[in-house]
């Protein structure tokens, strides 16, 4: 059993970080074992700039957007030398332990950390695109979703006062789940994601049918992983001859307070990561499976691509 771990965010931040943060330290202390959060990531190890927890340092943050401790990127801690140099300070504070939250990049870290080094490593998949294998859900997904929802209910007042087409481009570089979950619930007339081919041309010709049957607006939702939503919506005006807007929502979506899902699923994997990790448990991401905590293993998990729900593209094709 450890007597002493460390937790750290990485990557992009995302809303239910810190919930998952506070369930970590408070569920370590509760078993009696030491706890150290790590400022900026893996650069915080490098720099030895992490101190020891106690409980009221992750009071009053459960309901704040972002991570407390603070992520970087760290281009040290890509060699092998920058990981030996973060291990050797963990060892001399004791640190038998690492929980890592954060996205695809961080988990890789974690997992090459692990590999050369030997310490116990425990992910959490700490992101708002929803694209770690083996788990439904992400920290921060929820969140991001109903952020956008709330982007496209505005967009959608304004688009229909003017006759307009509104194009938003929202995050998912290689995966659209984001754009397909708000783009559905938000009523949007075509959604496109880098899982499914697209022919433009044909999204004109449904926009402009769709005028021509009634409708004097229209919502376009563009995963930022398929193109410029600039660059689509300048096409989508040229061929339909329509007035067209683009709002490019960029990096909103990752702040804001987290929602009620976000905090509690966090909270169960923070606390399950914490568990897990105090008990000797190595090389393993706690995700949800089917609605219940599941423990993915650590290199399935960064090596390994999440298929795309084909459901949600099915049930989009039919309410469009």
């Amino acid at each position: 059993m450890l007597k002493s771990i460390a937790v750290l965010t990485s990557g992009g931040d995302s809303p239910g970080m810190n919930a998952a943060t506070r369930a970590v330290v408070r569920t370590a202390l509760f078993e009696g074992v030491e706890v150290w959060g790590v400022y900026n990531g893996y650069r915080g190890l490098l720099d030895e700039d992490m101190f020891k927890m106690e409980s009221r340092d992750v009071a009053d943050i459960i309901q704040r957007g972002g991570t407390f401790l603070g992520t970087a990127r760290c281009k040290r801690f890509m060699t092998e030398e920058g990981r030996q140099i973060a291990f050797e300070n963990m060892k001399k504070r004791g640190i038998e332990g690492l929980c890592v939250i954060g996205g695809d990049g961080s988990l890789r870290g974690a997992q090459k950390f692990s590999k050369e080094t030997g310490i116990p490593i425990v992910g959490l998949p700490g992101t708002i695109d929803n694209d770690v294998w083996g788990s439904d859900y992400t920290i921060g997904c929820d969140t991001a979703a109903n952020t956008i929802i709330d982007a496209l209910n505005k967009l959608r007042d304004t688009a229909s006062s003017h006759s307009r087409i509104a194009v938003v481009e929202v995050m998912g570089r290689h995966c659209g789940w984001l754009a397909m979950q708000a783009g559905i619930a938000g009523g949007a007339e075509a959604i496109l994601i880098p899982e499914v081919e697209y022919n433009l041309d044909d999204v004109c010709d449904g926009l402009i049918k769709s005028y021509n049957a009634g409708r004097r607006y229209s919502l376009v939702v563009v995963a930022e992983g398929v193109g410029s939503g600039i660059e689509i919506g300048n096409y989508i005006a040229e061929k339909t001859n329509m007035e067209t807007r683009v709002s490019v929502l960029g990096h909103i979506q990752r702040g804001g307070a987290p929602s009620v899902r976000d905090r509690l699923k966090a909270s169960q994997l923070g606390e399950r990561a914490a568990l897990a990790l105090i008990n000797g448990q190595s090389d393993v991401v706690f995700g949800f499976y089917q609605g219940r905590v599941a423990a993915i293993d650590l290199t399935d998990a960064v090596t390994k691509k999440k298929e795309f729900d084909q459901e949600y593209i099915k049930l989009s094709k039919l309410l469009l």
